[in-house]
């Protein structure tokens, strides 16, 4: 394995460690404390989650792209030539980050989620302030509804990346504002939709942590979680990132005058030769 390619491994890790740290933590200060300090300030939640996104972008995207989700690392194998023997290698980077990032956050929050659970009568097996770590649908939502919401969620997330990071979309933001409006992407999917079950919109960022809670006393309530859910995460996720990055390559790639200006150049060019 090359230098360059352990650096891609290894920033792909770091970020998902970077927006776990944050991410967990803001629901750890959502979930835990009372009254909490985003009781009335969900956008505050959804802010955190998104400048966490755009903190790991501006710290690793020079090296490995900054990824930070399976689901963006299939789509752009699927649609914007990413090497696939590189898929795998990243989402195990990835998710082995999210882990290390539940451990920071454990670390951190350990003795209020024991107080917690304590104060309410809670177990950790029985799913005691397991929010704080991984996703669960909100009542009303079934687990196939909410398979749904995550390909639809994860879809609307990989269609703007793919419009943001766009090298023929004149109205793009430029290279150093693009991961700022990711992060906002993300908030906004998460002030607008997030309470459905917590837009996970990346199997990483459920699966990391759900893996180390198993490890450290949840057992059954992280793996296979109330219901079976702990496919959900996954599985929509990787299905919706790759609706949204067909759905920007059909309905707006093909129109960009950038791009159709670029090619009808190439053609000219290749008949003068």
């Amino acid at each position: 394995m090359s230098r360059e390619y352990t650096g891609e491994l290894i920033s792909e890790a770091v970020a998902l460690f970077i927006i776990i740290a944050f991410g967990d933590s803001v629901a750890a200060m959502y979930s835990l404390y009372d009254p909490s300090p985003y009781q009335h300030a969900y956008w505050g939640v959804c802010i955190a989650w998104g400048l966490a996104v755009t903190i790991a972008i501006y710290t690793t995207g020079s090296i490995s792209g900054c990824h930070a989700n399976p689901a963006v690392t299939l789509a752009l194998a699927l649609y914007r030539n990413f090497s696939w023997k590189k898929v795998l290698p990243y989402c195990m980077a990835q998710t082995l980050g999210a882990i290390l990032g539940a451990g920071i956050v454990y670390r951190l929050f350990g003795p209020v989620i024991d107080a917690f659970n304590l104060t309410h009568h809670l177990t950790r097996a029985g799913g005691g302030a397991a929010g704080v770590f991984f996703t669960h649908p909100a009542v009303g939502i079934t687990v196939m509804h909410a398979f749904g919401d995550e390909i639809i969620l994860t879809a609307l997330l990989v269609f703007g990346i793919f419009a943001i990071t766009e090298q023929h979309n004149e109205m793009a933001p430029g290279a150093n504002s693009g991961a700022l409006i990711i992060g906002f992407l993300v908030a906004i999917i998460g002030a607008s939709m997030g309470y459905l079950e917590a837009w996970a919109i990346n199997p990483a960022r459920d699966l990391g942590p759900r893996l180390f809670c198993f490890l450290t006393g949840w057992g059954v309530a992280a793996f296979p979680s109330p219901a079976n859910y702990w496919w959900v995460p996954i599985a929509g996720p990787l299905i919706g990132g790759a609706a949204g990055g067909a759905a920007y390559q059909i309905l707006i790639h093909p129109f960009l005058p950038a791009r159709n200006r670029e090619r009808q150049a190439l053609r000219q060019q290749d008949r003068t030769i």
